[in-house]
């Protein structure tokens, strides 16, 4: 593998430190959906999410580029990557919650890298090397020791099917982001479809509502319920996508994706913050996921 310079050794390792920190705050909405999930139906909570999440980038976006930068950029082409990346991707993984404990949720995404790097060597022609290849495996290992130290049991239809389906979605979508939205920054990159997927979630929520009647349990909905929406709004997305979408530009999607695999370990740590066990078979298999994704990248092993 080629030497890296000293540079773009800084440069890589600020990136991945990012993207651990998205990984970080994503891992914090988890539970936090458990205390709203019950009250409001899917399309409802997704919509909520994603319009939380918008009323927060926005201003900032128009602040930091203008406005002139916001009106002329590509909405449409924002509305529906938005909405594949964020709006269905939020849908099935709120399904998938309706199913499993927020750590089996998280375990899914082990799958991540896999799509990830599949995706740049189909579609990038990114060729697969020693180093990549060691690092898929020491991420998709992390992931599996973090699989067999989870508790309670996994629910392998619906629940496991529509956090796979999450999955899928974020990762293409995430690409997507970055390709087809080149011209604008990474908080543009992100507000626009964001909001770009508040606005076409809003109008299914409305006709889901109007069609089937379900709407949220407004009674049922409390100070602590707006609490752990506005952690899954604000913070697992809005903060999160950005962060995420800023590694994803610097790293590829394939190796940022390798991150999703200490996940686990994230939402122990935060349930371990909040009075629960300490697990080192997930502290171990996080410092292998965060390993390999270093390796993937030449930032240890040079020679593979």
């Amino acid at each position: 593998m080629t030497a890296i310079s000293h540079e773009a050794r800084r440069s890589l390792l600020a990136a991945n430190l990012i993207c651990l920190a998205s990984m970080l705050v994503w891992a914090a909405g988890l539970p936090a959906a458990s205390l709203i999930i019950p009250h409001m139906p899917p399309i409802a909570l997704t919509a909520a999410r994603t319009t939380l999440a918008a009323s927060v980038l926005l201003p900032i976006w128009i602040m930091q580029d203008g406005l002139r930068t916001v009106r002329s950029a590509n909405w449409a082409m924002g509305a529906w990557v938005g909405f594949v990346m964020l709006g269905l991707a939020s849908f099935f993984v709120i399904i998938a919650l309706q199913y499993n404990d927020p750590v089996t949720v998280a375990i899914v995404t082990a799958v991540m890298p896999v799509a990830g790097i599949l995706l740049e060597c189909v579609a990038d022609k990114r060729p697969f090397t020693r180093a990549l290849a060691l690092g898929l495996v020491l991420s998709l290992a992390g992931g599996l020791i973090a699989v067999s130290s989870a508790e309670g049991e996994v629910d392998f239809g619906v629940g496991v099917l529509a956090a796979l389906a999450s999955v899928l979605l974020y990762t293409w979508g995430s690409r997507e982001t970055i390709r087809a939205l080149p011209e604008l920054s990474a908080l543009g990159r992100v507000t626009i479809t964001v909001a770009g997927c508040a606005g076409v979630v809003l109008v299914a929520a409305v006709a889901d509502g109007a069609l089937r009647g379900s709407w949220p349990d407004w009674g049922a909905i409390g100070p602590t319920q707006f609490a752990g929406l506005a952690v899954f709004g604000i913070g697992s997305m809005a903060i999160s996508q950005l962060l995420w979408i800023i590694s994803v530009g610097r790293i590829g999607i394939g190796a940022a994706s390798m991150h999703m695999n200490a996940v686990p370990f994230y939402v122990m740590l935060i349930v371990f913050i909040l009075g629960g066990p300490w697990n080192w078979a997930q502290t171990l298999g996080a410092a292998i996921v965060v390993s390999g994704a270093l390796i993937a990248q030449g930032l240890i092993g040079r020679r593979l």
